[in-house]
């Protein structure tokens, strides 16, 4: 299961996304926004990454016009590695080396097939773990340390 989120500017692609969640078959929650009028992205970020951080869904993903406002709330929650991505390589090694949980696409940077594209290869790319794994754990750490 994806929760997937927008602020108004990233809501037309999220719409596009969820066609193509669709068509494969993927289950998903809308966590929000529902249309074009002016909403506060932070609200949209926390639904999501709260629905990833309590494990009811296992990623997400996050539309704004830039992804770095989303991102940068999405990952204020202890367990989220929130990573925007503009294209396939990022979207590879955010997940390759990085293991992150949450998707943030700025619906300004790509087009609806690029977006597709960026988000075909982060759900199909696993986390490599070895030498990776023992970052993950030094982020953990600091999180336990500076998440109270």
């Amino acid at each position: 299961m994806i929760a997937i989120g927008s602020d108004h500017g990233g809501y037309k692609l999220k719409e596009e996304i969820k066609k193509y969640l669709d068509e494969k078959q993927i289950e998903y929650k809308d966590e929000g926004c529902m249309s074009e009028e002016s909403v506060d992205y932070p609200n949209i970020a926390k639904a999501v990454a709260k629905q990833v951080q309590s494990k009811t869904c296992e990623k997400g993903i996050l539309i704004c016009r830039s992804g770095i406002g989303m991102s940068i709330c999405a990952n204020k929650f202890k367990g989220i590695r929130c990573t925007p991505c503009h294209n396939e390589y990022t979207a590879k090694y955010s997940r390759l080396h990085n293991d992150s949980n949450i998707l943030a696409i700025g619906a300004d940077d790509v087009t609806v097939n690029e977006a597709i594209c960026i988000i075909r290869m982060w759900l199909a790319t696993e986390f490599e773990g070895g030498r990776h794994e023992e970052r993950i754990k030094l982020i953990e750490k600091i999180e336990e340390e500076n998440m109270k």
